[in-house]
């Protein structure tokens, strides 16, 4: 038996650490104090531990040993809330074990996560007290929220001591029916906007002296419906644009309403920027009329780790996962975004690495266990690989 294993074979150190922080119930932005243990575990392996507390949200930034390269895990400890309690077999905060599943907030996306790092970690340093690479640890309470005080603020710490990350592993849940069959290697950039048609309000049995904003509006999404959007590539789905909301102010039914508006979310490959997609978005309502405001809001920028012919962090994500699969994972960039974009860069290769995605966000969200084991066993794999091809 191995050291990380417990006499009870349902027991193993990143359950018992994600049962730990999953029954913190720690809602976007709060932390509930996960950071906190957190650092006391990574203090006790000796790393060095830092916080940045900013407008309630907390950011943890861990530290350890030296090197030429520098390897992080970036996750988060907020979780969405978990909705209706009655509509949950248990409390969704008590992290309960069901069958084969954990069940809980925070169970795939992603306190299972943060928790099979802890354990990769502790397993990796005792195996390799003084590795031949700097690891860190970047941890925020602000990913399932509006992100503006959270990883975006440890990038700005790590480029004020420029200090340059050449691999990030997000433990984000990327995985279709079992850890380790795909790997995000980039994520399609989004924008959400808000945009007001005005009309001119009227009686509905003179409408020759009104301006309906609703019929209006039904032109502008006509013309947006019909942008011919690019089918995507081999490494990016296609464009695309989704209405989320609509309104058109308080309702009686003998008015013209003076108003519209409507909101809508572009999620976009690299074939576009932001400012390209702005401008057509633009032009395409200024076709229809000449009296609407247009605000922009959340952007989120796209990323790509790009397979490399040597010191490829895809490469050594594939070798450990191979080693416990006996599979290679599809490479993918499909779903929302994730923080992966606030570290990616020229010089930083960037995946997402996770247990399945199935039930993230859902009612009863679970994750079998042995797709955590899994994924633990595999982190501590790559740590490994990393080290070996370090020195």
């Amino acid at each position: 038996m191995s050291a990380h294993r417990h006499p009870d074979s349902e027991t193993f150190l990143s359950l018992e650490y994600s049962q730990n922080l999953m029954r913190r119930a720690s809602v976007t932005p709060e932390d509930k104090g996960c950071q906190l243990w957190l650092a006391e575990k990574l203090s006790a392996m000796g790393f060095e531990c830092e916080f940045i507390h900013q407008h309630g949200v907390s950011n943890l930034i861990a530290s350890f040993g030296q090197g030429i390269k520098t390897m992080a895990f970036a996750g988060h400890t907020d979780v969405v809330p978990p909705g209706p309690p009655e509509k949950w077999h248990s409390h969704p905060f008590a992290a309960n074990i069901v069958g084969d599943r954990l069940i809980g907030r925070g169970a795939a996306d992603m306190k299972t996560g943060i928790g099979a790092m802890l354990a990769a970690t502790e397993r990796f340093l005792v195996q390799t007290p003084q590795p031949g690479y700097r690891l860190m640890w970047l941890i925020t309470s602000d990913e399932e929220g509006e992100a503006e005080f959270g990883s975006r603020l440890i990038k700005a710490w790590l480029d004020e001591r420029q200090t340059k990350l050449d691999y990030c592993v997000v433990g984000e849940p990327t995985a279709r029916q079992f850890t380790g069959d795909t790997i995000k290697t980039g994520r399609r950039g989004a924008v959400s906007a808000r945009l007001r048609v005005f009309g001119r309000q009227g009686h509905v049995a003179y409408p020759q002296f009104a301006d309906n904003a609703i019929h209006k509006m039904n032109r502008v999404l006509s013309a947006l419906n019909d942008i011919e959007w690019d089918q995507g590539s081999d490494d990016f789905p296609g464009t695309g644009l989704q209405v989320t909301h609509i309104d058109s102010g308080n309702f009686t039914d003998n008015i013209v309403p003076a108003q519209c508006d409507i909101c809508f979310n572009l999620r976009y490959s690299h074939r576009f920027t932001q400012s390209e997609l702005e401008a057509l978005i633009t032009q395409a309502v200024a076709m229809q009329t000449d009296d609407f405001e247009l605000e922009w809001e959340r952007p989120c920028a796209p990323y790509l780790t790009h397979p490399q012919k040597s010191d490829s962090l895809i490469g050594y994500a594939e070798q450990a996962i191979h080693k416990h699969t006996g599979a290679f994972p599809v490479l993918s960039t499909s779903g929302g975004t994730s923080d992966g974009r606030f570290f990616a860069g020229a010089d930083t290769q960037v995946i997402e690495l996770g247990v399945p995605n199935a039930s993230i966000h859902q009612v009863n969200e679970w994750v079998r266990l042995k797709d955590l084991r899994l994924l633990e066993d595999i982190y501590t794999s790559l740590l490994s690989t990393i080290q070996d091809a370090c020195c």
